[in-house]
């Protein structure tokens, strides 16, 4: 049919007329390739890197060394509207799309993946949480201060439930006129907790009723009955605060639920599959930080008067990172714009965030044997990359997670 169409149309005396004029009047107009971006999104990337390198990577040793997030880079964030992405101008926010979001956090990551976290957390699950099913009152009061001022943090996790997370223990038992709920339990592992300005909840407002009374709550830090444990010592991401948390007799207005209530589990799992191609773009731009790290030393270093690099051994090895990186580089914007267009995304969301993982911990790893003994030290930036990808195969699901949702996606599609 194709064949008869082309040869029908060349034996009109229009033949003249290029093959790519032809071809625009018989096939649809060309998609672009997933790594293709919009002249906004370029512009992001651009502006991104930009501030990376600037404001982000002259301290980024000192903040691994004290374990703490300078406030004026913090502030910068908001300045430069990195922590509302896609929330509405008319809440102060950028009004961009999600692979914009995904492209800061990539960026971000290749120079500090402690401050990725917090870009990620901020935009692919609070913010979007609110976006999705908060209030217009949550908004009007929420919104305009995640775009501006405030950090948030996600709080899920508990000591006894982690990959389990709806065998949660805290609880929001709700006053008998129903106007407040008093929270008492803790949380574990919380991410940006000593910066954050607001928390976003899930306790379990009807215990009797097992997952399905979990509901998701909008809480000021500032609550009477909320602490703030220490911050964990943890092996990367030193710089982002990781704590427990607690509530003590906790009042809470109902005007601070999230969407309906006994609906917590429903909005975690789906805010978490987005969060997952966030997670995905970190190790990313891991991985691209520690390659384009290492690559000039390639040249530079020479073993038996040739550089490095020019070893058929060492040449190998560096296409075999390159082309790992570059496919999950392609799975994960694959994976964003899906999501953007209202697809089935969840697969693509875990093989990203699953894969995206393993490679950041292969390429970290092998950058610092390409550095020798070196490599091996404070002196070079990978070992950094080394200790802060460790976490990707952990956090917001754990590989095994991954792979189980994959495997069970797969056997429902045959």
């Amino acid at each position: 049919m194709l064949s008869r169409t082309l040869s029908r149309i060349t034996r009109q005396p229009s033949a003249a007329r290029s093959f790519s004029a032809l071809a625009e009047e018989i096939f649809e107009p060309l998609r672009p390739a997933v790594t293709m971006y919009s002249e906004e999104e370029t512009a992001v990337r651009d502006m991104v890197q930009m501030w990376a390198q600037q404001e982000l990577a002259p301290h980024v040793r000192e903040m691994d060394r004290e374990g703490a997030m300078r406030p004026d880079i913090l502030k910068s964030l908001f300045d430069n509207g990195l922590m509302g992405m896609e929330i509405p101008e008319k809440y102060g926010g950028s009004e961009m799309n999600f692979t914009s979001a995904v492209i800061a956090v990539e960026e971000i990551a290749a120079v500090d993946p402690s401050f990725a976290i917090l870009v990620d957390i901020q935009n692919t699950l609070t913010n979007n949480a609110l976006r999705f099913w908060g209030s217009e009152e949550l908004q009007e009061k929420w919104l305009p201060r995640l775009a501006t001022d405030t950090a948030s943090s996600f709080c899920l996790s508990e000591a006894g439930s982690g990959t389990d997370a709806f065998a949660m223990k805290t609880t929001a038992i709700p006053s008998p006129d129903g106007s407040y709920y008093t929270l008492n339990g803790s949380k574990l592992w919380i991410s940006n907790s000593k910066e954050a300005g607001v928390f976003l909840v899930f306790a379990n407002a009807a215990p009797e009723k097992g997952y399905k009374g979990i509901t998701a709550f909008v809480i000021d830090a500032e609550t009477e009955g909320i602490t703030v444990g220490k911050k964990e010592r943890k092996l990367g991401l030193k710089a982002s605060s990781t704590c427990p948390l607690t509530f003590e007799d906790v009042k809470v207005d109902a005007s601070c639920v999230l969407g309906e209530v006994g609906m917590g589990y429903k909005y975690a799992i789906e805010i978490l599959n987005e969060g997952r191609i966030g997670i995905a773009g970190q190790q990313l731009g891991i991985a691209k930080g520690a390659f384009n790290a290492t690559m000039p030393y390639l040249r530079e270093r020479k073993q038996f008067g040739t550089p490095i690099g020019d070893f058929q051994g060492m040449q190998h090895q560096v296409a075999q990172l390159a082309t790992e990186i570059h496919a999950v580089e392609v799975m994960t914007y694959n994976a964003a714009r899906m999501k953007e267009n209202g697809l089935p995304f969840v697969k693509e969301a875990s093989m990203c965030k699953l894969y995206s993982s393993q490679v950041a911990e292969k390429v970290a790893s092998k950058c610092i044997e390409w550095y020798g003994g070196v490599g091996f030290t404070e002196d070079i930036i990978v070992e950094k990359f080394y200790r802060d990808c460790k976490v990707g195969s952990i956090y917001e699901g754990t590989s095994n997670i991954q792979l189980q949702t994959i495997a069970k996606i797969i056997a429902s599609e045959w």
